[in-house]
């Protein structure tokens, strides 16, 4: 436990407080679904930008990615560079695009609106579909960060481990219900402000206090010399070919994540995007290499191994500093925590408001009964959510992967083949989301050798899942029906403006 002392716990309550404030104010501005979607299409470069690398980077960048640099040394760099290169792909070719073909797909709002406005899906299946895959999905990464929020304040206040999570589950589904996307995006500036600078803070304060970097360094090599490569496993053994490419494929998670797709389509022109791109993309290169150097500082700082790695932020935070800094560091879990669990509450309330209320039950529902339907939703996967997270054996990094995997796979392929390639049907896309997506789920549970290779089976899923879901794509595409000129006609129209080269 960690936070007897009062002043970790003011500045938590303070924290808290200011969060709740900022849902008041978004609360008062929110009209119509729209707002409640996407802030009305409003959010400047700066808020763009933090906004998608703090709903990016949850809990796992404080607790699962410093957990896992300290058991495997520098083989964790390898899922910084696969994370830092899909970071500054999607947003230099999907973000533009993304934000103008969802204007001229009848301004939609969701991904699976525009999915099915792109390709003129009056059966509702697509959107249906797409729905569907993020709610699945959703349940596990939202649990993963109601775990990551269970060890923060069962470490911090030494909470019971189920009233920390349910604690933590209240915090982040107040504001959310009430403020939505304004209220999530303008916390996540502050959330993401407050990550930054804590996790270049810690390690570096770590780091001198074991002596300087020669130390840390000195101290993993005596610990185990293999820490120091990242190119062999603890024990020593080669990591492999499929190891690396498991670690960098996490890079390919990027361009389904419905989340981080959200802030681009609520950017308020293109004209925005080259700036928020460079801001996300140098936050989330240093905030990864902070979260790497915690894991590596906590290696060198603590003599007696700790049990769980994933503890290594928070205990490295009271072992360094003053309690009122220490609950303000602290508080960026929290910040880290919330400013993606919101995120993913927010999209799969959409899901439920926009794609199954209304597209199937009520057609007709006024604006503010949508707005309702979503904050109703957002109460309900909150709580189904919370329950998965319940298991105090769950390792965030590992729901995170799975969850990451699954939109990546589901989404990527067809949202970048939507934006690309102007033959793509709505037959191809229905086969890609579901190829994508049940690839996943079973190649998750395959280990070992397959036609002759070591270990494929063991390969990240999301990598077999984005390859078979692009080939489904194509292939089906293909076979079928081409998409109706009409279609095409209206649709290249509304983007001519911006665009002239679509294939």
């Amino acid at each position: 436990m960690i936070g007897n002392n009062v002043g970790v716990t003011i500045t938590f309550i303070v924290y808290l407080l200011l969060m709740l404030g900022i849902g008041y104010v978004a609360w008062k501005r929110t009209s119509n679904l729209s707002d409640y979607i996407l802030g009305g299409r409003s959010l400047g470069p700066l808020p763009s930008a933090l906004s998608a690398g703090a709903s990016d980077m949850s809990g796992w960048l404080l607790l699962g990615l410093p957990g896992y640099a300290y058991a495997a040394g520098f083989e964790a760099i390898w899922i910084a560079v696969g994370l830092l290169v899909g970071t500054w792909l999607n947003w230099l070719f999907v973000a533009s695009r993304l934000r103008t073909y969802s204007l001229a797909a009848g301004d939609s709002l969701t991904l699976p609106a525009f999915f099915e406005n792109r390709f003129n899906d009056t059966s509702r299946v697509l959107r249906v579909v797409c729905a569907f895959f993020i709610l699945l999905f959703f349940l596990f990464y939202t649990s993963s960060g109601l775990v990551a929020g269970g060890k923060l304040f069962e470490t911090v206040f030494g909470l019971d481990y189920t009233t920390a999570v349910v604690v933590g589950t209240l915090a982040v589904v107040s504001y959310t219900f009430f403020g939505g996307f304004l209220a999530v995006s303008w916390t996540d500036v502050v959330q993401g402000l407050l990550m930054f600078a804590a996790l270049l803070l810690v390690p570096i304060i770590a780091i001198q206090a074991d002596g300087g970097w020669g130390a840390t360094l000195a101290a993993m090599d005596a610990k185990n010399p293999e820490l120091l490569s990242a190119f062999t496993s603890t024990d020593g053994n080669a990591i492999g070919v499929m190891a690396v490419l498991s670690l960098l494929g996490w890079g390919l998670g990027y361009f389904g994540q419905p989340h981080i797709l959200a802030r681009f389509k609520a950017i308020r022109s293109e004209d925005d995007v080259p700036t928020a791109r460079r801001i996300a993309v140098a936050w989330s290169g240093l905030g990864l290499l902070g979260a790497l150097l915690v894991g590596f500082a906590a290696i060198g700082y603590f003599e007696t191994p700790l049990e769980d790695g994933e503890r290594a932020f928070m205990l490295l935070v009271d072992a360094l500093f003053h309690p009122v800094i220490a609950g303000i560091l602290l508080a960026a879990i929290l910040a880290a925590i919330m400013s993606t669990a919101d995120s993913q509450l927010l999209v799969s309330s959409s899901a439920l408001a926009e794609d199954f209320y209304k597209a199937i039950f009520r057609k007709d529902a006024s604006q503010a009964e949508l707005v309702w339907v979503g904050r109703l939703a957002v109460v309900g996967i909150a709580v189904i959510a919370c329950i998965l997270g319940l298991n105090p054996d769950s390792k965030v990094l590992e729901l995170v992967s799975y969850a990451w995997a699954g939109f990546g796979a589901a989404f990527g392929p067809a949202l970048i083949l939507s934006l690309f390639w102007r033959n793509m049907t709505r037959a191809g896309a229905i086969a890609g989301i579901v190829v994508g997506g049940v690839t996943v789920v079973v190649w998750g549970n395959l280990s070992g050798d397959f036609l002759g290779i070591e270990g494929l089976l063991d390969l990240y899923e999301i990598i077999p899942g984005f390859l078979f879901a692009t080939i489904a794509i194509v292939v089906v595409s293909k076979l079928g029906d081409k998409p109706h000129a009409d279609i095409l006609a209206g649709f290249d129209k509304a983007i001519t403006s911006r665009y002239h080269n679509l294939p």
